[in-house]
């Protein structure tokens, strides 16, 4: 991971020269990222979304809901890391309850029995946690195969893999069946917002960038972004400053990142297009 960090920091800096004074300041290097999201795209439109679709047509609907339920326990135990690290009392309790619950009454967590006890789901990563705490979240940021990211963001991922509890499985072959898995239900799991995306936006990258910083933005403030802020909040303030996602596309954008809450993928970085 620290190879590959490496290398996108050279070629960031390669792409940023060649940005042009009128590049977007939430998305300097736009031609960059405008690349690698046609990479992905050509990866999901080939092998992925193919394989999502069988997914969904194939299984039965409790199970799949079974899977992505099992994921999103896997998650709440993140999620409370970073919301103690927030000295967020509240959220970190919930979601320690709910892993607990879920994973002793559910089943293993394929069954959501928190949620019927009406302990409330938060979600949070290692992002989500340095900007809490003022960093920064510099220029927007496409990764190969992984989508929509900030530099704050990817420079958090070797933090939130260490917390993945997929990712620390230590049976090479079981935890790569079960990351595959987890990235079939994520897909899958974002067919109806792919429709959506197709026929709402013009440009589907930038209709995919903007919702994923004003996603992302809204979760680091609990919903609740202020209006005038200083420091680090400022900053992430201004950097949304450009024109937004009109009204009607907000929906669309909260549907688009429903998989970083409900499947257990780091962080809301797994928008697909």
């Amino acid at each position: 991971m620290t190879e590959i960090l490496r290398a996108l920091l050279v070629l960031l800096v390669l792409t940023g020269c060649a940005s042009g004074p009128n590049a977007n300041r939430r998305d300097p290097l736009e031609p960059f990222n405008r690349g690698v999201y046609r990479f992905n795209d050509a990866v999901d439109t080939a092998l992925l979304k193919p394989v999502a679709t069988t997914y969904r047509d194939v299984v039965p609907r409790p199970v799949r809901q079974g899977v992505n339920n099992f994921f999103g326990n896997l998650q709440d135990a993140w999620s409370f890391v970073n919301n103690a690290l927030q000295l967020k009392g509240q959220a970190a309790t919930d979601s320690m309850f709910r892993f607990g619950v879920n994973t002793f009454i559910g089943l293993g967590g394929v069954l959501d029995v928190a949620t019927e006890m009406n302990i409330e789901k938060h979600t949070k990563d290692f992002g989500h946690t340095l900007g809490y705490w003022g960093v920064a979240p510099g220029p927007y940021l496409v990764l190969p195969l992984l989508g929509p990211s900030t530099l704050r963001d990817t420079v958090a991922l070797p933090v939130d893999l260490k917390g993945d509890l997929v990712s620390n499985i230590a049976h090479v072959p079981t935890r790569n069946s079960v990351t595959v898995l987890r990235a079939v239900d994520s897909r899958a799991d974002l067919l109806k917002a792919t429709t959506i995306l197709e026929e709402a936006a013009l440009d589907k990258y930038t209709f995919t960038r903007d919702a994923f910083l004003q996603r992302r933005r809204s979760v680091i403030f609990d919903g609740n972004p202020p209006e005038e802020d200083t420091g680090e909040i400022e900053t992430e303030q201004q950097d949304v400053a450009e024109p937004r996602v009109p009204a009607l596309a907000e929906t669309p954008a909260e549907t688009l990142n429903k998989t970083a809450s409900n499947a257990g993928l780091p962080g809301d970085q797994k928008v697909k297009p």
